[in-house]
C-alpha cells in the first residue's frame, strides 16, 4: 500500500549558480502544490526555477528548455507564491537560481508518495 506525506520538501538560498531545491526520491512520485520565493533584501531580484525530468537515475541539465520560470522579478521583502501542481516522477529534480547571491530563498511545498 501506498505512504502518502505532506511536508515542506525543500528550502535553500543559492549564493551563486543553480541550486537543487528538491530531487525526487527513488520509488517515490510528488506533488509540489507550492513553490514560494522570498527576497530577503532591500532591492530587487530575479528568480529562475527549472523543471529537470529524469532519464533513468541520470537528469537533465537545467537550461531554458527546462524552466518554469526565468529571470522573474521579485520585489524587495516581499514572497511570491507559485501554486502549480508540479508532478514529479523518481529523481526528477528542480533547480532554482537567484540573479543576486543569497538574495532569494525558494520553498517547496507538497507531498511524496512511496
Amino acid at each position: 500500500m501506498a505512504t502518502t506525506s505532506y511536508s515542506i520538501l525543500g528550502q535553500v538560498s543559492p549564493t551563486s549558480g543553480n541550486s537543487s531545491l528538491y530531487p525526487s526520491p527513488a520509488a517515490t512520485q510528488t506533488v509540489i502544490s507550492t513553490i514560494a520565493i522570498c527576497n530577503v533584501t532591500a532591492t530587487a531580484a530575479t528568480a529562475t526555477v527549472y523543471v529537470c525530468k529524469a532519464n533513468g537515475t541520470t537528469v537533465a541539465t537545467p537550461s531554458t528548455g527546462n524552466a518554469i520560470l526565468y529571470n522573474t522579478s521579485i520585489l524587495p521583502n516581499t514572497t511570491q507564491t507559485f501554486t502549480i501542481g508540479l508532478t514529479l516522477g523518481p529523481y526528477d529534480t528542480i533547480y532554482v537560481a537567484s540573479g543576486t547571491a543569497s538574495a532569494l530563498t525558494f520553498h517547496a511545498f507538497g507531498s511524496q508518495v512511496a
